[in-house]
């Protein structure tokens, strides 16, 4: 946790993160980045040097029409003292029922953003913290390259002017395996996706790709996040 937690302020600094008096709501899907996120925002809040308050929300997508089971959730929630804050939807429904998406999981992810930019300023929030990790973001990046032919990145902060409102994305330092590490050591609580395209996604075969590219060059993760910083890609 610590290697971790030092990850994450890194990120926070050197991006400025956090300011005194921050506000942030944690976003929390129910997977192990998430999870992690909100536990060790948590504990940061206790000794960062810009003291700022940490809320969780959940946007339910009541896929298929059953409601996530969030009383793992709750039950963590008390345990470290922060609010939570839940809110049912219809995500599942318009995605794969009435739009019938092929390819869901770019405009499921809009719109949960969108859903979790409401919840977050309805709950006096200045900042939307997402659990988006190194793997992540090199897994963004040949994405973007091999769809689009385009040099792009999420970035690590993210102004919304509409709605007056900062994403930031404090472990884009940390590699996933540490993730789940964490997660497996303080034993977290997961909530299961009922997401009909789980695990049949595109960033699962860029993942796999990653893993076989890695074999030969082992650095790869590391330099791709070295040349999105050297070259000021997506404001990294």
């Amino acid at each position: 946790m610590q290697k971790l937690m030092g990850h994450m302020r890194a990120a926070m600094d050197k991006y400025n993160m956090i300011t005194n008096g921050d506000t942030v709501a944690v976003g929390v899907s129910g997977g192990k980045d998430s999870m992690v996120l909100l536990y060790a925002m948590e504990m940061l809040s206790r000794y960062y040097p810009e003291k700022f308050t940490v809320k969780a929300i959940a946007a339910d997508p009541c896929f298929n029409g059953v409601q996530n089971d969030y009383s793992e959730l709750e039950k963590l929630c008390r345990q470290i003292n922060v609010e939570l804050i839940i809110r049912r939807t219809e995500l599942g429904n318009v995605i794969f029922s009435e739009r019938q998406e092929k390819n869901p999981c770019s405009l499921c992810a809009r719109m949960r953003r969108g859903i979790l930019h409401d919840m977050a300023k309805e709950n006096g929030c200045n900042k939307l913290a997402l659990g988006h990790h190194l793997d992540d973001a090199v897994e963004t990046f040949f994405m973007n390259l091999f769809n689009g032919g385009s040099i792009a990145c999420f970035s690590p902060v993210t102004y919304l002017s509409r709605k007056d409102l900062f994403m930031i994305r404090p472990m884009i330092f940390c590699e996933e395996k540490m993730i789940a590490k964490v997660c497996a050591k303080y034993k977290l609580p997961l909530i299961k996706s009922r997401c009909p395209a789980d695990g049949n996604t595109q960033r699962q075969s860029f993942k796999e790709n990653i893993l076989q590219w890695e074999k030969d060059y082992p650095d790869i993760k590391a330099k791709v996040i070295g040349a999105m910083q050297r070259g000021g890609i997506s404001k990294w």
